[in-house]
């Protein structure tokens, strides 16, 4: 009997635990299949940052504190954004392997600028950061006193060396990590045998 009860027992323990895989396995489909749906529209993702961004605000001056959250939040931030402004291969490094890689004259190949981070990547790890950071402010052990005009006065101290070096990288090797006003090749359409012939017969 005693055997036969932890049989059973077994039993019931094996097909709960697959029964929470196979839900847990479902869940993760449905949210990878959202995240690709998502991925064509830019500026409706950014949009739903810019709220996410905006409650966590909201929730950080309504109850004054957490302070050193918003601070890691922001270190985390200038970590991607600087990840997102740079090449995938650093060229002063690709330069010393394999030969430049960037255009540096007008003369040279146009080739298009790889991110090391790309930018759905970017805005999914920024909103993620600020809804962590978001179920963070509702811990107390988490609210740390501390007088918050350093921090933000160290924050704008590593944001304004880190762009810095970032930019004297960017003048040096002669990239710029966006598209706007960018060359863009556009093929020449190749006239059909068909269409040959057709003006051929015209008069």
């Amino acid at each position: 009997m005693d055997q036969g009860a932890a049989g059973g027992g077994d039993l019931s323990s094996t097909s709960s635990s697959s029964a929470i895989s196979k839900w847990s396995f479902t869940v993760s489909q449905r949210y990878q299949h959202i995240l690709d749906k998502s991925t064509p529209h830019v500026l409706r993702r950014w949009m739903a940052f810019s709220g996410v961004a905006l409650i966590y605000a909201i929730r950080v001056y309504i109850i004054q504190g957490y302070y050193v959250i918003t601070y890691g939040l922001g270190i985390y931030i200038l970590q991607l954004f600087l990840a997102f402004l740079s090449p995938q291969v650093d060229p002063e490094i690709q330069a010393l392997v394999d030969g430049p890689t960037l255009p540096i004259r007008g003369s040279d190949e146009f080739r298009p600028f790889v991110r090391r981070l790309p930018e759905f990547k970017f805005w999914y790890s920024i909103t993620k950061a600020f809804c962590f950071a978001f179920l963070m402010t509702f811990f107390s052990a988490f609210d740390v006193p501390v007088f918050w005009p350093v921090l933000l006065f160290y924050w704008l101290v590593l944001f304004v060396s880190t762009m810095k070096r970032q930019i004297l990288h960017m003048i040096k090797y002669r990239y710029v990590p966006f598209s706007i006003g960018k060359q863009r090749y556009s093929g020449k359409k190749v006239a059909s045998s068909d269409d040959i012939s057709i003006e051929r017969d015209d008069p």
